[in-house]
């Protein structure tokens, strides 16, 4: 039998990957086995094989297979080393965002404050300055002479004052020029918000060279009990039911020590950064609050929250890791207030093919479980507005089948038009020019034990534009008067004295202010609602923000009054269009 060409083994390879069976099994090592054999003349083509090893870690078929698998990928970084010998052409594609974070590879990027610093401190070898990128010299020049005596003269009679030169200078032996600046602005007499103010404008870029390392996409594992063999199809959408889901069992939940949160939130930071990624949950996230379930077909999935310090003011906040079989293939957030989550849920490009729909209705049932929240909102971004990723892959389609529904009323009818299309005409395909009108509102789900419809036009950016309007209206538009006259409006009211509470009890205090002060009837709330309603202001700033969710839930004449605060009226919309 003549010997396959490299592109046809790849292409058998990802067909065999969605594919189950004793047959597909022994096709999948024989394909295996020939592949490993062969040389790779161009970075795509090993790119390709090694995004087909990585789903097939996370949905390997057979105990063989998993052993077979883990010992190609510990090839890699021999592989990769060998293209960049050889000089292929294409071999700054490893450094793409959609692509990095393959083993003997390296990238740049400019990182937040927050995580510049972590990285730093993590990966200290392997992270440094790079200059070649850096055109921000004004921004440097007002900067630098907090930290470099007489660096402002210099700049001031030399336009092109090499600066890369005196911070090389100045750092002292054995510290690195990364580990200088980071310290420098930390020195600064100002708070950790302050710093990252002064620093992320000036956008230092740092090249990670990610060497054989645990952080890399290739080798990054979480832990996991016990291996799912993906011995049976994949799950598809039509398996999927939300509803099946929400009335199924608790999922097993236990909460991780401190110790295994720092841990599982160092992977997090990793299995971001190395994407050019970024979420406030995992930058911030508390390791004191994360939570560890148990989810079935060898998905793990990690919850946690925030330090008070960091915060939404009104909503909860939560992130959410995804493992299946211990390879990282997701995260999610949620922001919550009462039972209504906002979610947000992105599936690592190389797993999509996977069991996603499975893998989302999971991530809603433990929501549900854990959070208390029965209605769940997906954002237009998800939906494909501004993101042609979305509008590419049918994103509406794939909420709208799960049981998502619009709420806009003109949305509603065009939804309706195109269902009626799809029903009718075989092969008949959403455009691309509806999908994104189809984009631009929200989608809802409510679980069988929700309260349909109340939430429909409910959205906290409501909220902020009254509060806004009311302080262009009676403040003359100073923040600080609005702030100062709410907490003394609020705190008459629920009759208490604030001197008492702790700091960031008091913040959760002055942000909830703004909120409770446009609400008419407060004063003549009976006490045992005033007092409740204290009792949810202060555990916003509690150790972990379920008890503040949950007394959200338990308070309805708040409910009530913030649903009605948050729904778009026609005064409201009149307002927007006097607005604009």
């Amino acid at each position: 039998m003549p010997a396959q060409s490299l592109a046809r083994l790849l292409e058998r390879l990802e067909e065999l990957q969605r594919d189950s069976g004793a047959q597909v099994r022994a096709q999948l090592q024989s394909v295996l086995r020939q592949l490993a054999r062969r040389r790779f003349p161009d970075a795509a083509s090993l790119i390709r094989f090694h995004e087909s090893l990585l789903f097939l870690r996370a949905y390997p078929p057979s105990a063989t297979l998993l052993r077979q698998i883990e010992k190609m990928l510990a090839t890699f970084k021999q592989r990769v080393d060998e293209l960049r010998a050889q000089g292929a052409a294409d071999f700054e594609t490893f450094s793409e965002s959609d692509v990095s974070g393959i083993v003997g590879t390296d990238f740049t990027a400019a990182f937040s404050y927050d995580i510049t610093r972590w990285l730093a401190r993590a990966h200290p070898r392997q992270v440094k300055l790079v200059w070649d990128r850096f055109d921000q010299l004004a921004r440097i020049t007002a900067t630098f002479p907090r930290f470099l005596p007489l660096f402002a003269e210099s700049a001031y009679v030399d336009a092109s004052v090499p600066f890369p030169r005196w911070l090389r200078a100045a750092k002292k032996k054995g510290e690195t020029e990364l580990a200088w600046l980071l310290r420098q602005f930390e020195q600064l007499p100002l708070t950790d918000k302050e710093q990252a103010e002064l620093f992320e404008p000036i956008q230092f870029w740092v090249r990670w060279e990610l060497g054989d390392t645990k952080a890399t996409r290739t080798h990054m594992r979480l832990s996991a009990r016990e291996i799912f063999y993906q011995r049976t199809p994949l799950l598809g959408r039509r398996d999927v039911s939300l509803e099946r889901e929400f009335a199924a069992p608790p999922l097993p939940i236990v909460k991780l020590s401190r110790t295994e949160g720092e841990r599982l939130l160092a992977q997090g930071r990793d299995t971001m950064a190395v994407r050019f990624r970024e979420l406030h949950g995992f930058t911030y996230g508390d390791p004191e609050t994360v939570w560890r379930a148990q989810a079935g077909r060898g998905l793990v999935i990690y919850v946690w929250g925030v330090p008070a310090a960091r915060r939404l003011p009104t909503l909860a906040y939560h992130a959410m890791f995804l493992s299946k079989n211990g390879v990282p293939c997701g995260y999610a957030e949620g922001l919550s207030l009462f039972e209504r989550t906002e979610i947000g849920v992105n599936i690592f490009y190389t797993f999509r093919a996977g069991e996603s729909a499975w893998l989302y209705a999971r991530l809603m049932r433990l929501f549900h479980q854990l959070l208390g929240t029965s209605v769940f909102s997906i954002d237009p971004y998800q939906l494909g507005a501004g993101n042609e990723e979305g509008i590419e892959s049918g994103a509406y389609w794939f909420y709208r089948k799960l049981g998502f529904r619009p709420t806009d009323t003109e949305l509603v009818k065009l939804d309706a038009r195109e269902s009626h299309k799809i029903a009718t005409r075989a092969g008949y395909r959403t455009s691309a020019n509806t999908l994104r009108r189809l984009a631009t509102g929200h989608v809802l789900y409510e679980a069988p034990d929700a309260e349909r419809g109340t939430w429909d036009r409910f959205h906290v950016h409501h909220i902020g534009l009254k509060i806004a309007r009311r302080m262009g209206r009676k403040f003359g538009g100073d923040s600080d008067k609005i702030g100062r006259a709410s907490v003394a409006t609020v705190a008459r009211a629920l009759d208490v004295r604030l001197d008492s509470w702790r700091a960031d009890e008091q913040r959760a205090f002055d942000d909830l202010a703004l909120v409770l002060a446009l609400i008419p009837d407060l004063v003549r709330w009976s006490v045992a609602e005033r007092r409740a309603l204290v009792q949810v202001i202060r555990a916003k700033a509690s150790a972990d923000e379920l008890d503040y969710l949950r007394r959200l839930q338990r308070h309805k004449r708040l409910r009530r009054a913030i649903i009605e605060l948050g729904t778009q009226t026609r005064t409201d919309e009149h307002a927007g269009r006097d607005e604009s």
